[in-house]
């Protein structure tokens, strides 16, 4: 059986991350997806080492299981070869700087216009309007302005950007869901409609419980580390054998945790019976239990038997050794395709499960095949390739 989103036609115009990211879940599960790149290709294909052929393991991350095809936007024949993908497609997906895709003459209002049951997933930095409308913007610019990056470090530390480009994922998500969600009105009412995304909106979204502490205090929130805002004990500690962190979130778990540790009685104390009680007492609780800690060796084994016992608590683990978790693996969350190891497909789908058909391809790998396909002639090719409308992978067929 095929995957759930067989027979759906997405043409993406996107790069760098949210929108591949996006449309690369998509073509997990079963979307025929058609990547239209510049004539130099995505800019990730150059960051970074690179596997050969144009395809840098950042870019591999984010482009399996699609079609690839070179072609030059900036030229009327390359946006009539756009149009005439669109007439069978159900989706497009582009990040350009807002105003971009009018000035070509393919924005929103025209094409949805044109191909009224067409989803068109717009994706920028700071929006299409508002005062930073059309602005650029990477992950670590919008982690800085949404406030992310001043929320995360150390009590006495400055902010630090946190390592994953968590804004373009959280985009990338987000456009997913919309897609999905307009396609759906979609079968009821038979017409498409614009599905506009934001890298700080994206980031905003993800500012709980910050945000919501703030609504109701009017404080500026401080950097904690480690620890949570509204949760004691919630952090990281140090034992001979590593650091673990541990999440006692409830009062029965707490009471758990200090007979695990030996202690009994700090969860008698009233300075640390309840939730309340002890973020109010936070350093003071901080300072017992991380001398509790450091008595005690935590191994995988030990984390395990804490976890068995009630008690929410992990060692912090390298990347290369959860990688290699059974945990991970039996959730298929690595896979090999092609002979390189991959991150797997998180949503799970019980009947129409996704699967990882192709690695990314060499840019314009399949530029004739796509031409083709939309009924134009091996002359017409051969001229759109001399013109430099199109490219191909290998540039020659020599």
């Amino acid at each position: 059986m095929g995957g759930a989103l067989d027979g759906l036609l997405v043409v993406d115009l996107s790069r760098i991350l949210a929108g591949p990211y996006c449309t690369q879940m998509l073509g997990d599960h079963g979307a025929e997806v058609i990547k239209v790149e510049p004539p130099d290709g995505d800019g990730t294909r150059q960051w970074g080492e690179s596997y050969g052929d144009g395809v840098s393991a950042y870019y591999a991350g984010l482009n399996r299981n699609k079609r690839h095809i070179g072609v030059d936007l900036a030229t009327a024949a390359g946006r009539a070869l756009v149009l005439r993908m669109l007439e069978d497609a159900d989706v497009l997906v582009e990040n350009f700087k807002p105003g971009t895709m009018e000035r070509w003459g393919i924005g929103a209002e025209t094409l949805l216009d044109r191909f009224p049951r067409l989803v068109y997933c717009r994706i920028s930095a700071f929006g299409a309007d508002g005062p930073m409308a059309g602005l650029p913007g990477y992950d670590a610019v919008i982690q800085a302005y949404s406030g992310i990056m001043h929320l995360n470090g150390e009590p006495d530390g400055g902010p630090i950007r946190i390592p994953m480009p968590v804004t373009d994922l959280t985009t990338g998500l987000l456009a997913f869901s919309g897609i999905l969600l307009a396609l759906r009105e979609r079968a009821r009412s038979g017409r498409g409609q614009l599905v506009d995304l934001s890298l700080l909106d994206g980031a905003l979204s993800l500012l709980h419980p910050a945000a919501a502490n703030h609504f109701r205090t009017g404080e500026r929130p401080r950097r904690l580390g480690s620890a949570h805002p509204n949760i004691a004990p919630c952090d990281t500690f140090a034992s001979p054998m590593g650091e673990i962190y541990v999440a006692a979130g409830t009062d029965r778990q707490f009471a758990v945790l200090c007979d695990y540790l030996g202690a009994p009685e700090v969860a008698d104390d009233e300075r640390f019976r309840t939730n309340a009680a002890r973020l109010a007492h936070r350093a003071e609780l901080t300072a017992i239990l991380a001398d509790l800690v450091a008595r005690m060796e935590f191994d995988a084994d030990a984390a395990r038997t804490m976890i068995v016992k009630g008690i929410p608590a992990s060692l912090v683990r390298p990347l290369d050794e959860v990688l290699d978790d059974p945990q991970v693996h039996r959730r298929r969350m690595v896979e090999t395709v092609d002979g390189r190891r991959v991150l797997g497909i998180p949503v799970k789908l019980g009947r129409t499960p996704g699967t990882i058909r192709t690695a990314p391809r060499p840019p314009g790998a399949d530029t004739r095949d796509v031409l083709a396909g939309l009924g134009l002639s091996p002359e017409q090719i051969e001229k759109l390739l001399a013109d430099g409308v199109v490219t191909q992978h290998p540039p020659s067929r020599a």
